[in-house]
């Protein structure tokens, strides 16, 4: 079981439209992980970047856990509220956890690996400093 200890921030919220839904009438697997990588891409634009440009390097997803806590159902507003955890040197964690806006209700919580890439040589390379930076503001 995934531990959420810490207070998220960051939120992003979204609709869940027919689409989102799998057959047996609630969110999709595949979707979840959609609306999550929405509200990671919402979370670099919150610092002023773009994921393929995060002080000249991009990023790239090293891995996803996913863990439901209940269904998420047609017409539901869904918040995804994320926190920047677990860093190393060449990456970081974004701890989410999903909720139904009106009663607060968990749906789903897990974390996005995020690695940064040097493009050009598409090797790994180290955390830039000035996103250090930016996070702590």
């Amino acid at each position: 079981m995934l531990r959420l200890t810490v207070k998220l921030f960051r939120g992003s919220e979204s609709t869940n439209r027919g689409e989102t839904l799998h057959t047996g009438g609630h969110l999709d697997n595949a979707q979840l992980l959609t609306l999550v990588s929405e509200a990671r891409v919402r979370f670099f634009q919150s610092l002023g970047y773009r994921e393929s440009g995060v002080e000249g390097l991009a990023i790239v997803v090293g891995d996803i856990v996913a863990q439901y806590k209940s269904e998420g159902f047609h017409g539901e507003t869904l918040r995804v509220q994320i926190l920047p955890s677990d860093f190393n040197k060449y990456g970081f964690d974004l701890v989410f956890c999903m909720t139904e806006r009106s009663s607060g209700r968990e749906v789903a919580r897990g974390k996005v690996g995020v690695v940064f890439v040097d493009a050009a040589s598409r090797t790994v390379a180290c955390i830039p400093a000035a996103f250090l930076a930016r996070l702590k503001n």
